[in-house]
Order: structure tokens, then sequence, then C-alpha cells
């Protein structure tokens, strides 16, 4: 059996990045996707999902490196359940229940446009191979 989900939508905040005690870098992002559609009765319902991201190893760096709040993301990955529940993550804040989708990433693709670091439209792992190039570090321009 297999899973996968598909993601395209903007952080809702800088990542972060932990490191495992094997030292395996790790990057969560929050990201935001969003719906817009007319209800019965013609009015237009904006309907906002959040997700919960979680990238590791190779792809944990330039993600956590190019990435910001308010970037736009391509996401395929996996749902990864609350254990206790087998669904989403629920909380409580000011006596609202709130809900999480916790994913897994497999693969990200940035698509904002061009930031300070010269990314634009690439796979993090392809940025995370270009980086540590040596043929490519050495090209002038």
């Amino acid at each position: 059996m297999y899973q996968t989900i598909i993601l395209i939508g903007n952080l809702g905040k800088d990542p972060e990045k932990r490191f495992t005690p094997g030292g395996h870098p790790v990057t969560t992002m929050s990201v935001a996707t969003n719906r817009r559609y007319r209800d019965s009765s013609g009015q237009v319902v904006k309907e906002t999902t959040w997700f919960r991201v979680t990238v590791w190893g190779k792809q944990a760096e330039p993600c956590f490196n190019n990435l910001r709040k308010g970037s736009k993301v391509f996401v395929e990955g996996r749902l990864t359940p609350d254990p206790k529940t087998g669904g989403p993550f629920l909380w409580k804040k000011d006596g609202q229940i709130h809900a999480s989708y916790e994913v897994t990433a497999s693969t990200v693709r940035f698509l904002s446009g061009r930031d300070a670091h010269g990314w634009n439209d690439t796979t993090s792992e392809e940025a995370n191979e270009s980086t540590h190039n040596p043929e490519i570090e050495d090209i002038e321009f």
C-alpha cells in the first residue's frame, strides 16, 4: 500500500531547524493552503488548512537556508497521523479546538521568485547538490 500527499502553499512563519542526536538535520515548516469557493447561497467562502511539514536529511538544509515566511512551496510527502487518534493532531487554544495535519516531506520545490540566495524554482535536492559541486563553484561569470 502507498499514500502520498501533494501541497502547494505558503509558509506561515520562518522554518525551524534542529539536529537529531546522530547529527542529522531536520527542518520543520508551517504551510498554509487556501481554497475559495461559493456556498449554496452564493457567498464566497475562504478556507485555509495548515500543515506542519517535516523535512529530513539533505533537503532540510536548503529549506532552512532559503525559505522564509510567505515563501511559496510545492511539497510531496506522506501524512503522519497522531498515534493516539489516527487523525490530525488536535489542541485547544482560547477555548477553540484546532487541528494540525503532519506531513513528512519526500520532495520540496521552491516556487517563489528569486531571493537573496539566488534560488528560483529548483528542488531542494538540486539546490543542495549544486552548493557542494566544486566544478560549479569554480565557474566565473
